[in-house]
């Protein structure tokens, strides 16, 4: 018997969500990254909870800041939105492979979700964003060299993070700025030299996921909004070594502006 596509793994998994969460459809995903899970608690109504390894595809949660936990929340009121928020993500550099980076967002896809906010935290390459700065991703460079998508099957980037949904995060809150993302395999941290490689090829924000996800929910036909939490000046910019612990700590710092504009961001989406 052969295993199942990542397609059909990912229809397997929606089929079981609904089951366990007692909703047959979901309208919106949110991803949430390291130092963005206390703004999970304000979105709205925590009608189910379950653990990611409940779902088929789905393995346990591998790094600090993620709980290994998915919930489907009703955001904006009982007559508003059914949101599925993952508070953990699979990261490239576990080395499960590219379709187990992106099951999440193809199991989102395939439990009706029309629209994806994926969040990350992130190191930022302007000194202006200090610690706990939201920044806007408008467009990204995927440095991992490889894609979730297999065969002939092209799919357009051009406006691959919506120029809708950041106007909409805009209007809400006018002092976000905006940067493009750029994705290394890591778990190790960058050294100053590629960050300066970064700035060089017109990157502001680097990271370790985001870019595949993002992909993958373009090609599922899902409208994308990207949020970056800048947790700290990227290598070599303030000539301190780079922890794990500070960009948790930077998010925790941030949680309830994160959560504030979530809230009011997703009943618009």
């Amino acid at each position: 018997m052969t295993d199942p596509s990542p397609y059909d793994l990912a229809q397997q998994a929606a089929a079981r969500l609904a089951e366990l969460t007692g909703t047959a459809r979901h309208d919106i995903a949110l991803v949430l990254g390291s130092g963005w899970l206390p703004a999970a608690e304000m979105l709205g109504e925590t009608t189910a909870e379950i653990d990611t390894t409940d779902l088929p595809g789905f393995s346990a949660a591998a790094v600090a800041g993620h709980s290994g936990k998915i919930r489907s929340v009703r955001v904006g009121g009982p007559d508003g939105q059914q949101a599925l928020v993952f508070l953990s993500r699979t990261h490239y550099y576990e080395g499960k492979g590219v379709a187990a980076v992106v099951h999440g967002v193809r199991t989102a896809a395939a439990a009706g979700c029309r629209a994806i906010v994926l969040t990350n935290g992130c190191g930022g390459l302007k000194e202006t964003w200090t610690p706990g700065t939201p920044v806007l991703i408008s467009d990204h460079i995927n440095l991992t060299g490889k894609s979730p998508i297999e065969g002939a099957n092209f799919v357009d980037l051009t406006d691959l993070y919506s120029s809708r949904l950041r106007g909409i995060c805009k209007e809400i809150d006018p002092s976000l700025d905006e940067g493009v993302y750029c994705q290394f395999p890591g778990p190790h941290y960058e050294t100053p030299a590629e960050i300066g490689m970064v700035r060089a090829i017109g990157g502001h924000l680097a990271g370790m996921s985001t870019t595949l996800e993002a992909i993958a929910a373009r090609e599922a036909g899902m409208e994308i909004l990207g949020i970056s939490l800048v947790t700290n000046l990227a290598a070599g910019m303030s000539g301190a070594p780079l922890d794990h612990a500070e960009v948790l700590e930077a998010g925790r710092a941030a949680a309830t502006r994160m959560g504030e504009l979530l809230t009011r961001v997703v009943p618009r989406i």
